[in-house]
């Protein structure tokens, strides 16, 4: 299987950008811009003091649990934080999470580790395989669009953020895993509704040069397709042009709770072949070297 092929297959790796595509992510000035949208990154968040609270509705009586899906291979070091943003410039977001266990009860001092790429769709670090930020070294020296938070008594934490870029063979998505008392409970991924993707990829700075992106929610092939819906954020556009995105996640209170799992067949064929999804170590030689 070529490269192309075997990237396509998972849904998993990140594949070489020309350093022509990757723009400047310097802090620009925050502004509105296009159909309402903010710009400049986090600093455009000049009313996340009155963002509401999206959690405020009950989640019923039963409790589903948060399937997992891969950890991918760009998994890496991370920081305590809030503003994972580093200052890079792009459409600013405000990701709010809640975190409740099989009774619908909040989880407190739970950790959640969140990663995902920046706005030209390359991921920060250089500590994960180099595929995952191809010739990239202020990349590679970044970390930026990484972070973990502990959950308050409520089971929520927040991240401020900017919305991530797409990049081969993948749709728009967040990865993330969260940990019960330092063991962990779930690791999966998040997607934004695809018309929301169109809106932000088509019309704003820093993603509407990079082309028409590849691969939809509809034809990513990481997530099982009758389970992907599970993992779409709710959004809605706030006063200052960010995203509030907003999710609720029922973590097992015990380690014993077998998981349920929402990767696709193909991810699953794969892993059963020999591929770890999480170690490119283990990716045939085809799928590292240039494509054809």
């Amino acid at each position: 299987m070529t490269r192309r092929g075997l990237l396509g297959a998972m849904g998993l790796a990140v594949v070489a950008l020309p350093l022509t595509r990757f723009l400047a992510w310097a802090k620009q000035p925050a502004k509105q811009v296009g159909k309402g949208w903010a710009t400049g990154g986090t600093a455009a968040m000049t009313g996340a003091s009155a963002y509401p609270n999206p959690f405020t509705s009950q989640v019923g009586a039963a409790c589903k649990l948060t399937c997992e899906q891969v950890v991918g291979p760009c998994y890496g070091s991370t920081k305590v934080r809030k503003d994972i943003s580093e200052g890079h410039a792009g459409l600013p977001v405000r990701l709010a999470f809640r975190i409740l266990d099989e009774t619908c009860k909040p989880v407190p001092g739970a950790s959640v580790d969140i990663w995902h790429a920046g706005p030209e769709g390359v991921y920060s670090g250089d500590d994960q395989h180099p595929l995952c930020n191809p010739h990239d070294e202020k990349a590679r020296a970044a970390h930026w669009f990484r972070g973990v938070q502990t959950t308050n008594d409520e089971g929520r934490v927040d991240f401020n953020t900017c919305f991530p870029g797409w990049y081969k063979s993948r749709t728009v998505h967040i990865h993330f895993t969260i940990r019960i008392a330092g063991t962990e409970s779930v690791t999966s991924q998040l997607y934004f509704e695809d018309s929301l993707n169109d809106d932000i990829l088509s019309t704003q700075a820093l993603y509407n040069t990079r082309g028409v992106r590849d691969t939809r929610n509809s034809t990513d092939k990481t997530a099982a397709p009758d389970k992907q819906g599970d993992f779409v954020l709710q959004a809605r556009k706030m006063s200052d042009g960010a995203l509030l995105a907003w999710k609720t996640f029922i973590v097992r209170s015990s380690t014993g709770i077998p998981l349920c799992d929402a990767s696709s067949e193909h991810v699953k064929a794969l892993m059963k072949s020999g591929v770890n999804p999480a170690d490119p170590n283990t990716f045939p030689s085809e799928m590292l070297s240039p494509e054809n």
